[in-house]
């Protein structure tokens, strides 16, 4: 079976959580709750190499912020 995700053909659109984590969603389902759309939406490949290009780092927000915090220490 497959899934929606699986298809190039529909629009989606970027969204973000709290920890800064991107993904894609369908353009016409509603968003999560935790989640944001970030103003960038099309084709599924189009969504997923502004991915690539604007999340250089896969640590969680939570994660980072402590990271900093500990080397300022």
């Amino acid at each position: 079976m497959s899934s929606v995700f699986d298809r190039d053909d529909i629009l989606f659109q970027v969204v973000v959580n709290h920890e800064d984590q991107y993904s894609i969603w369908p353009d016409y389902k509603a968003i999560p709750t935790g989640w944001r759309a970030v103003g960038k939406s099309g084709l599924k490949p189009e969504c997923l190499a502004y991915i690539e290009e604007v999340w250089t780092d896969m640590r969680p927000l939570s994660l980072r912020q402590r990271m900093d915090a500990a080397a300022t220490h």
